[in-house]
């Protein structure tokens, strides 16, 4: 069964890039790149389609090469929320939408062929699948590090009414947290 999930890396105090949207905070803690990522390989080997906003594409494709795309993510497709034209990237299964997450998150469940749709960020977009209810699991490494603005993991209300922790573990610096995603309230 296809299971929508946004894994991500935080800060103790809930933001996942700065007020510019960099992630150098992440590199810069110990192990970010050995210890914390040792869980990515297994988790996207379940992946069969996924998700990004705008902000985060244009991040992923100023600091990645095409290179680097193929070799993270393959020919898996992704799909990328705009409301403007974005260059592509070279040799990526890309397709650029707006609008509406549900007929979006539908068309992404079928390319995922029974694997699992990762929601990559940022926040606001994770957040518009949770307000649709197609949200199931946050994956979530937090890292030692606290901003005190930045963009946010998730600018919503997610009471503990709509999650459940399902796992917690230790790699290094990062604690990772897994919580399953209830339904909104009707």
């Amino acid at each position: 069964m296809t299971r929508t999930q946004y894994y991500t890396a935080t800060t103790v105090d809930g933001y996942i890039a700065t007020e510019d949207n960099s992630l150098r905070w992440l590199f810069e803690v110990e192990g970010a790149d050995g210890e914390a990522s040792e869980g990515f390989g297994p988790f996207f080997s379940q992946v069969g389609a996924f998700a990004m906003g705008a902000t985060t594409y244009e991040w992923v494709r100023e600091h990645e090469s095409a290179v680097m795309w193929r070799d993270a993510y393959g020919d898996t497709p992704c799909w990328v929320f705009t409301t403007r034209d974005l260059p592509s990237i070279e040799g990526a299964n890309l397709h650029f939408v707006r609008g509406d997450v549900r007929p979006v998150h539908r068309t992404m469940a079928e390319a995922a062929g029974g694997r699992n749709i990762w929601l990559v960020g940022g926040g606001e977009l994770v957040g518009a699948f949770a307000d649709a209810g197609l949200l199931d699991e946050l994956i979530l490494s937090v890292a030692p590090v606290t901003l005190g603005a930045g963009a946010p993991l998730l600018p919503r209300v997610l009471t503990s009414k709509r999650l459940r922790l399902t796992s917690v573990r230790q790699s290094g610096q990062f604690a990772s947290l897994t919580y399953e995603v209830g339904p909104p309230a009707e």
